[in-house]
C-alpha cells in the first residue's frame, strides 16, 4: 500500500478513490478462500489497491502472493464495481471509495498460508451456509460476480 500511504501523508483519513484487484480463489470442493484481516478482524477475500505502474492483473497476481502465498497460472476477469455503495471508512478512520476489479485466480499452485501482517488467519467456506462476521464487501462481489449466495 506505499502509494496509499503516501498519499495519505497528503490528504490525510480525507476520502480517496482506491483501484484495485480482488481474488476470488475457490478450492477443488467450490469453497472461497478468504483472510481474516488485520485490520477490521471480519473476513474478507483477498486483494489490495494498485501500485504506480501496475496493472489490475499483476495487482490480483502481486496480492494473492502477498497476502496467502499462492500462484496463479491466470486471472478470469469478471466485472468492476464501484459507486456509492464502494464507500468504506476503516476502523482507523480513513476512508475510500473502492473501484474493484473482480478476478477468479485459475489453476493455483501452492498451499494457502498468511504471508503478511494483513491476515489473522485463512480459510476456506462454503457458500451454501452464511459466514459469520463477513465483510460488507465480500457478499457484494460475489453477487456481483454472479455465484449464487443464498444467505
Amino acid at each position: 500500500m506505499g502509494y496509499i500511504m503516501d498519499l495519505r501523508n497528503f490528504v490525510g483519513s480525507s476520502p480517496l478513490i482506491m483501484v484495485g484487484s480482488c481474488v476470488l480463489i475457490f478450492n477443488q470442493a467450490g469453497q472461497l478462500l478468504l483472510q481474516r484481516r488485520t485490520d477490521s478482524n471480519d473476513w474478507g477475500t483477498i486483494g489490495g489497491s494498485l501500485e504506480l505502474g501496475e496493472s489490475l492483473e499483476e495487482a490480483a497476481a502481486r496480492e494473492l502472493y502477498e497476502e496467502a502465498g499462492l500462484v496463479a497460472e491466470s486471472f478470469k476477469f469478471i466485472t468492476i464495481i464501484s459507486g456509492k455503495d464502494m464507500y468504506y471508512k476503516y476502523p482507523h478512520g480513513d476512508e475510500i471509495y473502492n473501484v474493484m476489479a473482480i478476478y477468479e485466480a485459475q489453476n493455483v499452485h501452492g498451499n494457502p498460508k498468511v504471508n503478511d501482517n494483513e491476515s489473522h488467519e485463512l480459510k476456506y467456506f462454503s457458500l451454501e451456509e452464511p459466514i459469520e462476521n463477513l465483510n460488507p464487501f465480500t457478499k457484494h462481489y460475489l453477487r456481483r460476480a454472479g455465484y449464487i449466495v443464498k444467505w
